[in-house]
């Protein structure tokens, strides 16, 4: 299965990221993205931080452990269900 790839803008320039996977929590979506496809790779969690006038979606990092924790767990038991 071909994933998706999507392009973020960081200080240093453009970064593409496959997508894993996504969700939606409490009307926030959240990305599961790698910076390879390669399985094994260090994967990280985005959060739409975009308002309703925005015309393009803006992601962050998750960077509260708790909250990771929890989408993890989340993200987790989606690709189980998917395999």
């Amino acid at each position: 299965m071909a994933l998706e790839q999507i392009a973020f803008q960081t200080d240093e320039g453009e970064v593409l990221f496959y997508v894993l996977e996504e969700t939606r929590v409490s009307g926030v979506n959240y990305l599961l993205v790698a910076e390879s496809d390669d399985p094994e790779a260090e994967c990280y969690i985005m959060k739409d931080t975009s308002g309703p006038e925005e015309k393009e979606a803006v992601y962050e990092m998750v960077e509260d452990e708790e909250q990771l924790d929890a989408l993890l767990k989340l993200f987790q038991q989606l690709l189980d269900d998917e395999g």
